[in-house]
């Protein structure tokens, strides 16, 4: 499903409180380790080995059949290289209010490993965090190893009134840094609250177009892309998504993020 504009007095409904709600926190409430999306147990299993007994099926002679193998494997089949993900962003990425397995990162992983896509998306997301603080933090919370990441980040820039071009300068640097260590981008989007004026939104809402056109990175243009509007698909205090909702988002994102992933993966094998 693509991506839809979204009116914009909605969208002031939903940002006009991102940051009440978790606090102005800084980089300096930042977890301290990358949380995996998932436990290490839940990532794909290596392909079967003829070789090894318990593969196939045995004959009469209690040797292994390789013309009798097991017929119970997935639909999907999952690339057998492990593509390493950062989602680095902020409350909208750590999944503010919501259990580990609910947030944006596990819900992605879980939707791209169901298209047969072998990825670990780790959450690097921070409540309340701005551009400033995500550079502050890109270099320790993006280990190495990492292939990709998700970067979404500015909305809490607008519900400060940052300006535009500050925010800008800070998304430009964490690009730079991340292509400078070979790590792909996925830019995430978001949309200025109309009551920062239109001369504010006129200047803020080109950044991330701009900023993919000139580092040549992918862009999703709206992170709150089909929740924005929909009491439905948040929380109770009517802004960050609950879990139904980062569904929604997962269910917009994923064509954006599996052919993000699978450029990683013809790059890894």
């Amino acid at each position: 499903m693509g991506f839809k504009p979204v009116p914009l007095h909605f969208v002031g409904i939903v940002l006009a409180g991102l940051t009440v709600a978790t606090g102005f926190a800084g980089s300096g409430h930042a977890q301290q380790a990358v949380q995996p999306a998932g436990p290490v147990e839940g990532a794909a299993p290596a392909p079967a080995d003829p070789s090894k007994p318990g593969d196939g099926t045995k004959g009469d002679d209690g040797m292994t059949d390789p013309t009798m193998q097991d017929d119970t494997t997935a639909d999907v089949p999952v690339a057998e290289a492990q593509i390493q993900l950062i989602g680095l962003g902020d409350s909208l990425m750590a999944g503010y209010q919501l259990q580990g397995d609910e947030a944006l990162p596990s819900q992605l992983e879980k939707a791209l490993h169901d298209k047969g896509l072998n990825v670990s998306i780790g959450n690097a997301g921070v409540s309340g965090d701005t551009t400033e603080g995500g550079l502050a933090r890109v270099d320790w919370s993006v280990p190495d190893g990492t292939q990709g990441v998700i970067l979404e980040l500015g909305a809490n820039d607008a519900l400060r009134g940052i300006a535009p071009e500050e925010t800008e300068k800070n998304l430009s640097a964490i690009i730079e840094k991340l292509q400078a260590r070979k790590i792909g981008v996925l830019l995430v989007g978001m949309i200025a609250p109309p009551n920062m004026g239109a001369d504010y939104a006129h200047r803020f809402n080109p950044i991330y177009k701009r900023l993919a056109d000139k580092y040549k990175i992918p862009l999703y243009p709206f992170v709150l892309d089909g929740v924005a509007t929909d009491a439905n698909l948040k929380l109770g205090d009517g802004m960050h998504p609950n879990a139904k909702g980062v569904g929604v988002m997962v269910e917009r994102m994923l064509p954006s993020v599996q052919s993000f992933a699978k450029g990683l993966e013809d790059k890894v094998n």
